[in-house]
């Protein structure tokens, strides 16, 4: 059993929850919702699927029923990989984008952040399909029960939700079908009002009778393109009918005794294996926990990641690097001595040697542990939504590259780069936690903080997840959450760190949830947390 410091010196209202069976998310409804799949006689992944069919409703703006997913499962025996992030149309290409968009001063095509050319093929009612059919015990349309009755019924919109949804509504409100479904009564919804999603409902049954088909091949699938080829996007049913996710071997990095696992790319985990992998060549227990020293080595470790990160992480088809080549020892080790203890510095890519997120988890007595996470991105998505379904769109299109000889560059039928995480973490080939923080590029760079306290300093995962976050911006300058102390802010900016604060309403810090299973005895069972930073809850028995 690992030995935590269970005090938590943070300001926060969030105490650990210890029970056999846990179920942890961003919303307590949701969380709920898969507590009762449990009480039902389900599993872990039984209740997962129920919680994040239950989190399109009561958190929109983090994601829906046109979003993406991955997932993390220890079966009992292993893990296994989920890979449901969606594929960009057939058609796209540059001379698509530059055609309708135009062209940039450096001759690269124009594209959109918002609307129909953003729409990657949704991918996370697959996920929820095949996770079920391997790992599920309940009948599939038991699953979306919850979800159903949010639907119909309505919720009262809670305040970091109503804060998101707000700060999204200047932007998406022309966007097709947005201002009908997300702007009742011509505005977003106030604290505490009660929002009603009845279109949802019917959609959500279908998906329980075809056990996800209806959204690729069904009703659904048919409402779907015909609104994005109403608004001038070049979607096909046949982009959606040849959609399947792919099962993937996880990727992992040693960090001390322990083992951090992440989904291979197209995702961004495989910077947080780098992160680690490097600051595991420097003794950070022997510096203070919110030390100036302490959080300058981190945050140089993820800037020497990010870097490559940025350079080569695509669709694995389409790399120049493996993953492998990327996390080798030497390699890492080489990029370790680049880091200047007094000093911030600016790093530039290595070169390996060639050869909106919602995050929720769920643990059970029987062992299982599921590590799942979905988005629709940047908040709302594309901000297109589907008349009559409940479907909101995401946007994932945005994370490809214009420029021809990256390896992301925009092509039919490939997925573009990834932000949404799951991660797990093992020691001695045994199931130790399953953990995520959402919020775009903070996730790697949370998923390492968050390991560093609990590994390194033996913080407790509520503790770990209260602490003063730093992020990382794509231009390498700093925020700081406010929380952090005033003497190690003081101090990073003196060691050359340039603080920026940027207009980040829907992202922000990012927000965890941490399941970690006290001890190989499953009856000992399991300490949760849940993040402070959205409105989320910990629940089990």
């Amino acid at each position: 059993m690992k030995a935590f410091n269970w005090s938590n010196p943070y300001p926060t209202m969030r105490i650990p929850v210890f029970a056999r069976n846990v179920v942890s998310t961003s919303h307590p409804l949701a969380a709920q919702a898969g507590l009762r799949m449990m009480l039902a006689g389900g599993n872990a992944v039984d209740a997962a699927i129920a919680a994040a069919a239950a989190i399109t409703l009561i958190e929109p703006v983090s994601c829906g029923l046109g979003g993406d997913a991955f997932a993390i499962v220890w079966d009992g025996k292993a893990l296994q990989g989920l890979n449901a992030s969606g594929w960009s149309p057939a058609a796209w290409n540059t001379d698509y984008f530059s055609r309708k968009y135009g062209v940039n001063a450096k001759g690269l095509a124009n594209a959109p952040k918002r609307g129909v050319d953003t729409i990657t093929i949704p991918g996370v009612v697959s996920g929820w399909a095949a996770l079920h059919e391997r790992f599920g015990k309940l009948p599939f349309e038991d699953l979306m029960a919850p979800a159903i009755e949010i639907a119909e019924r309505g919720t009262a919109v809670p305040p970091v939700v109503a804060q998101k949804w707000a700060a999204a509504v200047p932007e998406l409100k022309d966007q097709p079908g947005f201002a009908q479904t997300f702007m009742p009564n011509g505005r977003a919804p106030a604290v505490g009002e009660r929002f009603v999603f009845r279109e949802a409902a019917e959609t959500l049954r279908r998906i329980g009778r075809t056990r996800g088909r209806d959204v690729y091949e069904g009703q659904t699938a048919e409402a779907i393109i015909a609104h994005i080829q109403a608004h001038g996007g070049v979607h096909t049913l046949s982009d959606l009918r040849d959609y399947r996710p792919d099962w993937v071997t996880p990727i992992a990095r040693r960090y001390r005794d322990y083992t951090l696992h992440e989904i291979p790319p197209n995702g961004q985990g495989i910077s947080a294996l780098m992160a680690l992998g490097i600051l595991d060549q420097f003794d950070l227990r022997s510096l203070a926990v919110d030390s100036v020293e302490s959080q300058h080595i981190q945050i140089e470790a993820m800037k020497l990641a990010m870097a490559d990160l940025y350079r080569y992480v695509s669709d694995p088809r389409s790399m120049e690097v493996t993953p492998a080549q990327m996390l080798e020892d030497t390699y890492l080790a080489s990029r370790a001595r680049l880091i200047d203890p007094a000093r911030a510095t600016t790093f530039t890519p290595g070169m390996p040697a060639t050869g909106g997120t919602i995050y929720l988890t769920a643990a059970d007595e029987s062992g299982m542990m599921i590590s799942f996470i979905q988005s629709n991105y940047m908040g709302f998505g594309s901000g297109v939504v589907v008349p009559g379904t409940g479907v909101s769109l995401q946007n994932r299109g945005v994370g490809f590259s214009m420029d021809p000889v990256s390896p992301n560059v925009v092509e039919g039928h490939k997925r573009p780069f990834h932000t949404i995480i799951p991660g797990f973490l093992t020691r001695a080939g045994r199931p130790v936690m399953s953990f995520g923080v959402m919020g775009g590029d903070i996730q790697p760079q949370g998923h390492v903080q968050t390991v560093v306290r609990m590994v390194d300093y033996d913080q407790q995962p509520q503790a770990a997840c209260c602490a003063p976050r730093w992020k990382l911006n794509r231009d390498f300058t700093l925020d700081v959450e406010s929380t952090m102390r005033s003497q190690t802010i003081a101090g990073l900016q003196a060691m050359g760190h340039q603080l920026k604060a940027i207009d980040d309403p829907y992202m922000d810090f990012g927000s965890g949830q941490f399941i970690w299973r006290l001890s190989d005895d499953t009856e000992d069972g399991y300490v949760a947390a849940s993040d402070s930073r959205r409105d989320g809850q910990a629940v089990g028995f």
